[in-house]
């Protein structure tokens, strides 16, 4: 799965947690929690939903890596590769 793939999977899951902020603005450099109105819930919202769509699982230790959405296609994106 090439990154593009990756980002929309990932911005699918931030558009259906964050439903008041426009994810189309996202700019892939800055921290997510800095763009929109993300609480610590709704950043673990996040996480389950990776697990329950994609069967991906994030280590509590591994939460700073998706600090920005660029950091988001990064980790994940060998981590999709691996379910295909």
């Amino acid at each position: 799965m090439d990154n593009v793939q990756v980002r929309k999977h990932v911005l699918d899951i931030i558009a259906d947690v964050a439903l008041d902020d426009d994810v189309t603005t996202i700019d892939d450099a800055v921290a997510l929690r800095d763009q929109l109105d993300l609480d610590s819930m709704d950043f673990l919202d996040i996480v389950m939903e990776l697990k329950k769509r994609h069967k991906i699982i994030v280590p509590q230790e591994d939460y700073p890596q998706l600090a920005s959405m660029q950091s988001c296609v990064d980790y994940l994106g060998p981590k999709f590769t691996a379910l295909a």
